[in-house]
């Protein structure tokens, strides 16, 4: 059954809660860029993309997602689980021996939602570019999803793989850039700035969407529908849609240090204090 905006808004509170609540229990993972992007999971699979259970690898006729920055496990997880994947109680497994759940994605176990391993940074495009002309050759008009940390895009293989895109006009994809503007050692253009994305963006070929409120559900989902109307003609597709690291927990936003920490018993609790739920659900 398809979810209000109140119902979707709610949901990533609780998502929020997941994340935090799976990266403390193993005192590992990354919860800064999951807590920012669970606006993004919730509008892709709460109202976006056309998909169908039960889960098959091949998804035929169906449309595809694939996460590049894997170290953002946890909302992928979360999502996925409360959009009934998998057990929402399997949560509890995150990052332990022999489950399912690694700290970066991976296909071996046959984790529902799961297509592709993303550990190594700069790889995801590369691997659903192949995925969205696979689709136009056998006839599949249904749309690939990708995204991306902006800090990734400091790997040279993301910037072949958008030149490619533009090349042989693979205008099936849309893929996304989570501008938080940081990365595990620092503030991004303290690393490696990435200039002006916009333009150069545009400069290879793209036809390019921008959304200031990453962290807003409405306009997160207006922008992804906004960038549906633009498949098709020719060009790839991407939105670059700003958000906060760690948004929704104030000691976690405005800052780097959440990149890849888990929170304390006490933060935790901070936390869910500020994460709110009339009915939390629990694991």
């Amino acid at each position: 059954m398809s979810k209000s905006i109140e119902e979707l808004k709610s949901l990533t509170t609780q998502i929020r809660r997941d994340i935090l609540r799976m990266v403390h229990a193993v005192n590992s993972g990354h919860p800064g860029g999951s807590l920012g992007c669970t606006e993004y999971f919730t509008a892709l699979y709460g109202k976006v993309m056309n998909y169908k259970l039960p889960f098959t690898m091949e998804g035929k006729n169906e449309d595809h997602f694939y996460l590049s920055n894997g170290h953002i496990s946890p909302v992928y997880y979360s999502t996925l689980a409360r959009f009934d994947f998998f057990p929402v109680d399997e949560l509890r497994t995150f990052r332990k021996l022999n489950s399912r759940l690694q700290g970066h994605p991976t296909t071996h176990e046959g984790l529902e939602g799961i297509r592709i391993a993303s550990g190594s940074l700069g790889q995801g495009l590369s691997v659903a570019l192949g995925v969205a002309q696979g689709k136009k050759l056998d006839g599949d008009t249904s749309l690939v999803y990708t995204l991306h940390g902006d800090g990734e895009l400091q790997e040279g293989q993301v910037w072949e793989a958008f030149m490619y895109a533009a090349a042989k006009k693979v205008d099936n994809i849309i893929s996304t850039i989570d501008y938080n503007g940081r990365q595990i050692d620092g503030d991004t253009d303290d690393v490696l700035s990435l200039g002006n994305l916009h333009a150069k963006l545009e400069a290879f070929g793209w036809i390019v969407l921008e959304e200031k409120n990453g962290n807003d559900l409405e306009a997160v989902i207006a922008i992804l529908e906004k960038a549906k109307t633009e498949t098709g003609k020719g060009k790839p597709v991407v939105i670059i849609l700003h958000t906060e690291m760690g948004f929704g927990v104030d000691y976690m936003m405005g800052s780097h240090a959440w990149h890849g920490k888990a929170p304390n018993d006490e933060q935790l609790e901070t936390a869910f204090k500020q994460l709110y739920l009339e009915a939390p659900a629990d694991y």
